[in-house]
């Protein structure tokens, strides 16, 4: 019964979100035009496409970034219930870090964390 607010809202969100898409596919305007189909940039014509191959290491490593900041952010709430979780959260927590570090090892040992992207740009 604690939960029913939480539904609620999740079921608002959806039904906004749906409402949105139906509206703007029953009431959006569907004229079709070569020049709207032409790529823009700035306001200029395009002059041309990028030549080679564009290096995505350092988004590689944004993201591994990310994803372990996100991962670890988990050890506070977990931090703040520690003595009320007692024995079985701290085992959940070791299953849970063992997981995150075997992922950061594997990203490691695939070369994902090194700095030798600066040099191949």
């Amino acid at each position: 019964m604690e939960f029913v607010g939480l539904l609620l809202l999740a079921l608002l969100a959806a039904l906004v979100a749906t409402g949105m898409l139906l509206a703007n596919r029953l009431l959006g305007p569907r004229r079709p035009n070569p020049v709207k189909s032409q790529p823009f940039e700035c306001g200029m014509e395009p002059i041309a496409l990028p030549a080679g191959r564009i290096p995505v290491h350092f988004y590689v490593m944004a993201m591994l970034f990310v994803v372990f900041d996100v991962e670890l952010v988990f050890l506070f709430p977990w931090a703040v219930v520690l003595k009320e979780l007692g024995w079985f959260g701290l085992v959940e927590m070791a299953l849970f870090l063992g997981i995150v570090v075997a992922g950061f090892i594997y990203a490691w040992k695939k070369g994902a964390l090194d700095l030798e992207w600066e040099r191949r740009v």
